[in-house]
C-alpha cells in the first residue's frame, strides 16, 4: 500500500476508498457489503496485512447494508490482522449494519468506535 494515496474498486452496489493515516490503513466502503460485492473490501484488507499493514481501520459511516458475507470478510481479515500483532477496527456503523453485529455477536470481537476520528487515535 503506498502512503498517502488513494484507490478504489466499484463494482456497482459498492466503491471502496482506501488511503492511509500514520500506521494505519483506513478503508471506506460505500454502499451495499454482500455476497456479490464482498471481494471489493476482502482484497484491498488482504492486500494491506501482505503488505505489513495490521492496523486495519473500516469506516462503515457509508456503508448502507451488511450481510452474513460481508461479516465473514471484516471477520477474516480481523484473524489475519491479529495473527500478524495488529487488529481490525470499526467505526461510525449505522444502526442497520450495527444490528447485524449485534445479532450475531460480532461487535464483542471487534475494536467499534463511534466514529473515524475516535478509531484513529492509537
Amino acid at each position: 500500500m503506498d502512503r498517502g494515496t488513494v484507490g478504489s474498486a466499484h463494482r456497482g452496489r459498492l466503491q471502496v476508498g482506501v488511503r492511509s493515516v500514520g500506521s494505519s490503513a483506513v478503508f471506506v466502503p460505500a454502499g451495499e457489503l454482500d455476497h456479490h460485492t464482498a471481494d471489493l473490501l476482502r482484497e484491498p484488507l488482504e492486500q494491506a496485512i501482505a503488505e505489513g499493514v495490521t492496523r486495519l481501520v473500516v469506516d462503515c459511516s457509508r456503508l448502507e447494508f451488511c450481510d452474513s458475507t460481508g461479516l465473514n470478510v471484516l471477520l477474516g481479515a480481523r484473524l489475519k490482522a491479529e495473527a500478524e500483532g495488529g487488529g481490525v477496527h470499526l467505526a461510525g456503523m449505522q444502526p442497520v449494519v450495527a444490528r447485524v453485529f449485534e445479532i450475531t455477536g460480532a461487535e464483542a470481537v471487534f475494536t467499534v468506535h463511534p466514529d473515524i476520528e475516535a478509531a484513529l487515535v492509537e
